[in-house]
């Protein structure tokens, strides 16, 4: 299994990797992963951690997730700068919205089920003078300020709150807790909680004198280094309401050449030779991003499902191909034409105004000389003459049109309310 890992650039930092694997070669290891809920979804960074929970568990090891009920009230030192801290009512919805979505990546039944766990039932009952006295004596505080995060908030002019540098003793204690109730000996979490992964490690040997491991995943990045997540902004959310499939399939699509044969290692299941191919079409067939188009095919299967990857799929061949526009699911449509420039229009109006309206032309002179030319389609039917007008059959699913000029320059004329 750490071969496996090893080979997907899945293993960045790690306590002692041939340790860890003779330990797994003598039978299933318990393992977790945390998560917590400083938003209402987990993003493309988590998944990492997800499906590398789940290929553990179907090597035969044991998955305890844990959603951070207490520390999510908190939450893990950013880089730059402190936290906005969340209600508790916010956090408990944002809990329960998060145990739901790591369900379908995990097996909850069977011999090595995953078991879910919230922090806060250990946590919440446990007095600040307890803490203080049973957890806090095991960490030494010029250690702590030697975590990157630590020291780098430490090295700012904001500095850090005792708050979130208090966060790696909650997280020390959850590794704890879970050792001493499940025999948990592994904890895997991103490449930027090397430092609280860690601190769980110490503090398990310091309390129990065994050793238990930890190994950190490599953060999500695009081909200049930039990661993906909430704080950079980016994230691409596993949520359909915050991220729609037709955004998220698009996000790997247009992964980059240099990006894409490091995210099917990754991300999928392909075997080392399906890979290989993929990376030789990359280098000698760029053009057909294939490769692309199977990560994107691959990851919006798993996370979306049949149904809104084969739309997605159809919106994307009816947009950029060949495929007929009226048959894409309404969804679909409307996701895939939402940023598409364009504009609001009502039925009746001209087509040399929609023409103008839609950026096609500066002018409704030069509009007139576009469609006496043939030059502009709608829905991918060329608009006969100029003397015509959009009509409600023309908005697809009652909401949009598909204007273009040639056959790549398009635009979304929609049907403005009341039209």
């Amino acid at each position: 299994m750490v071969d496996e890992l090893q080979w997907r650039g899945l293993i960045g930092q790690s306590t002692d990797l041939e340790a860890l694997r003779d330990l797994m070669a003598r039978g299933p290891v318990t393992f977790y992963c945390g998560f917590d809920p400083t938003a209402p979804s987990l993003h493309v960074g988590h998944l990492v951690q997800l499906l590398t929970m789940r290929r553990l568990q179907q090597a035969g090891h044991r998955p305890l997730v844990l959603v951070g009920g207490s520390t999510g009230l908190i939450g893990d030192p950013r880089p730059t700068s402190e936290r906005t801290l969340n209600s508790p009512e916010t956090v408990r919805g944002w809990v329960d919205s998060i145990a739901h979505q790591v369900r379908p990546f995990l097996d909850f039944e069977g011999e090595n089920a995953a078991v879910p766990v919230n922090n806060l039932d250990w946590f919440g009952g446990l007095s600040a003078l307890d803490f203080l006295r049973d957890v806090g004596k095991h960490f030494r505080v010029n250690q702590m300020l030697k975590k990157d995060a630590i020291a780098a908030r430490l090295a700012s002019e904001e500095g850090i709150s005792y708050t979130e540098f208090s966060y790696q003793l909650l997280q020390g204690f959850d590794y704890g807790h879970l050792h001493e109730q499940y025999d948990c000996r592994l904890q895997i979490g991103g490449g930027d909680q090397w430092g609280n992964l860690s601190s769980g490690v110490d503090y398990v040997h310091r309390t129990t004198g065994e050793s238990v491991h930890a190994l950190s995943t490599p953060l999500v990045t695009d081909a200049s280094g930039r990661k993906f997540g909430k704080s950079e902004g980016n994230a691409i959310w596993l949520d359909a309401e915050l991220t729609s499939p037709w955004a998220f399939y698009q996000f790997w699509v247009n992964a980059d050449d240099a990006t894409v044969v490091s995210y099917l290692k990754l991300f999928t299941d392909r075997s080392p030779e399906d890979i290989a191919e993929l990376e030789r079409q990359v280098a000698e067939e760029p053009f057909r991003r294939a490769a692309q188009k199977a990560l994107a095919e691959d990851m919006t299967r798993l996370v979306h499902g049949d149904d809104a990857t084969t739309a997605v799929q159809q919106a994307a061949e009816a947009l950029f191909g060949k495929g007929d526009l009226a048959a894409v699911d309404p969804r679909a449509l409307t996701d895939a034409t939402a940023e598409l420039a364009g504009a609001d229009v009502q039925v009746g109006d001209a087509w040399i105004d929609v023409v103008v309206a839609c950026g096609f032309a500066d002018s409704r002179k030069a509009a007139k000389r576009l469609l006496a030319e043939g030059a502009m389609s709608v829905n991918g039917t060329r608009i006969e003459g100029i003397d015509g007008a959009i009509a409600a059959d023309d908005f697809l699913a009652g909401r949009v049109a598909v204007v273009r000029r040639g056959r790549k320059s398009m635009a979304a004329a929609r049907l403005s309310e009341g039209g």
